[in-house]
């Protein structure tokens, strides 16, 4: 479920994402040219996103999610297997890959409060089932 918080945090979480542009286009060897607004999730117990890409594909249809080029998720909360206050289980971050001429499978992300991941928008990803608690990220991409 997306949450929607004041404009401010939004402007403030953009802002951030924007210092870090050059940097995440540096590791990617790309020029990025701006980031779209940042959006706040909840996962609640049984919530997940099924196996998808965000962009850059050639097989969506919109603008901008054919100009998306990294895509950026940040962990608000720690993951844990045994219940801590603030906490949630399930909810990895999945990375798949199936494309020919790669080496296959899958990589499970742990998240850990504060952590910033980025990767190619035509990953292939998911958020398993949360099983404990909720789970809290942002979501945004770089073009």
């Amino acid at each position: 479920m997306q949450l929607m918080p004041s404009s401010e945090t939004v402007e403030r979480v953009r802002r951030r994402l924007l210092t870090t542009r050059e940097e995440v286009g540096a590791y990617f060897g790309i020029s990025l040219t701006g980031c779209e607004d940042p959006q706040f999730l909840r996962y609640r117990v049984g919530d997940f996103f099924v196996a998808h890409q965000d962009g850059n594909t050639g097989l969506l249809l919109t603008e901008q999610e054919q100009s998306r080029k990294v895509s950026v998720v940040i962990f608000l909360n720690r993951q844990s297997e045994t219940p801590e206050t603030g906490s949630y289980g399930g909810g990895s971050l999945v990375f798949s890959e199936w494309r020919p001429g790669r080496s296959r499978g899958q990589y499970s992300l742990t998240g850990e409060a504060g952590t910033l991941v980025a990767f190619p928008s035509e990953t292939t990803h998911e958020v398993i089932p949360v099983t404990r608690g909720e789970r809290y990220s942002i979501v945004s991409w770089y073009g």
